[in-house]
């Protein structure tokens, strides 16, 4: 049987799998261990057993809980809270003011958690109800807290990039310093859109009356040092790691270190929160150990088949497509299967295929881990299956129906298409601050 097929055979098995509510490690370790059987024999299992001890000495994955742990401390101990009465305050005499500080609360906590999850349930449980509260228009503030939480797999230190970095091997810090500017230029754009459309149409989102308004100086002034706090923490993390003082992994440690004495010095250091925080993180952490393991295996038996090779040389070499043309099908290829896939079951999948079709074709793999997370953001916000659709359906009250919600991204989904159009384009918008930094 030809290699072509081989491999087209492994995937539709694979989607097969999932389509039957399969747990998705267990989908693609099935696929990898019968097809490296089916191929060598028993020598076959040689391969998956190689690439997950591969997986075992890889030393930058005890970043994975440590980050986890830092956001599940920062969420659990209410430290976005103060966060959100910071832009309550300073942002809510501004039309549209609520609005535009949710999506700095969304940047923040991607900056804790790396997680677009943990965006939405804090955008949901805690802006939501003021934003309604407060006669701002339902379909508007539906899209922001979508949009602001997709920025949680872009932001450092994103859990997507950590995981895009063990499969294609390339460096975390240089992948999280490459989505620094492409994901605040996107919350930039997000809030420039809103300010816009709410000074041509007021009544989507009014300031704050003026009883509300008169805070003093000093309360104002003590909002915004607790609401710093997590970017002190950010700084305390990332700078000596940019410095080349610390290890990824010590700057890991150091974070989850200084968000746990955060809370202990707020008195938000319950044993409730600490077993919730390191039940979460262990939850967390060994789900995506499962699928990192299968994706390698199922990696193996693909270099194992020269099947990456084949498929280039298909499109290259006999169908002559233009390189830039192949990768314009791969990015609309991951928001059709965003639509029933998260982005970390879309990156197992197709990684194998895709991430050395892409250094074949000449280009640079950290950008592209840029722009496979941002179509991960689009695709995230894509009906009919949109995975954030779904959690905001789950989690917004019953006033917003499904209805309002797929009407709500599509002015957001505008503003990402053009953010990664961009990106595109031009390429150093990902890759000046890690070429500036690394030197």
């Amino acid at each position: 049987m030809p290699y072509e097929m081989i491999a087209i055979l492994m995937f539709s098995s694979m989607m097969l799998m999932l389509l039957t509510g399969q747990r998705v490690f267990g989908a693609i370790g099935f696929v990898a261990a019968a097809g490296g059987m089916l191929l060598w024999g028993t020598g076959g299992a040689d391969m998956p057993f190689s690439a997950a001890m591969k997986l075992m000495k890889w030393y930058p994955l005890l970043t994975l809980p440590m980050f986890i742990f830092m956001g599940y401390v920062l969420s659990e101990s209410r430290i976005a809270d103060d966060l959100y009465k910071m832009f309550h305050v300073w942002m809510g005499p501004v039309r549209g003011g609520l609005a535009i500080g949710t999506i700095g609360l969304m940047v923040l906590i991607s900056a804790m958690n790396g997680l677009s999850v943990a965006g939405m349930a804090i955008g949901a449980t805690i802006a939501l109800p003021e934003l309604l509260k407060r006669g701002y228009d339902k379909i508007m503030v539906t899209g922001v807290i979508q949009a602001g939480s997709s920025l949680g797999i872009l932001v450092p230190p994103s859990v997507v990039l950590v995981l895009y970095a063990m499969i294609a091997r390339q460096p975390v810090g240089q992948l999280w310093l490459a989505g620094v500017i492409p994901g605040l230029m996107m919350a930039v754009m997000f809030i420039i859109y809103i300010y816009v459309r709410c000074r041509m149409q007021p009544e989507l989102g009014p300031p704050l009356p003026p009883e509300e308004r008169n805070v003093s100086t000093r309360e104002k002034m003590r909002l915004l040092s607790a609401g710093l706090l997590p970017l002190i923490i950010f700084a305390v993390m990332m700078v000596p790691f940019v410095k080349g003082w610390t290890s990824l992994v010590e700057s890991s440690a150091i974070g989850a270190m200084a968000a746990f004495v955060a809370a202990v010095l707020k008195g938000r250091m319950t044993r409730e929160v600490f077993e919730n925080s390191v039940r979460n993180t262990l939850g967390i952490s060994c789900m995506f150990m499962w699928i990192i393991l299968a994706a390698l295996g199922f990696g193996a038996i693909f270099d194992g088949l020269g099947a990456v090779k084949a498929i280039s040389d298909l499109f290259t070499a006999q169908w002559g497509l233009d390189p830039w043309v192949i990768l314009i099908l791969m990015q609309l290829s991951f928001i059709v299967m965003g639509t029933f896939l998260d982005d970390t079951a879309m990156l197992v999948i197709v990684a194998p295929l895709y991430v050395p079709l892409v250094g074949d074709l000449g280009f640079d793999l950290v950008w592209y881990g840029v722009l496979y997370t941002i179509t991960c953001q689009i695709a995230y916000m894509t009906p009919p299956f949109g995975y954030n659709l779904f959690l905001m359906r789950a989690m917004a009250p019953p006033e917003i129906s499904i209805r309002d919600i797929y009407r709500s991204i599509i002015p957001f989904v505008a503003v990402m298409v053009a953010a990664l159009a961009a990106v595109m384009a031009f390429p150093q918008i990902a890759l000046w601050l890690p070429d500036l930094i690394y030197k």
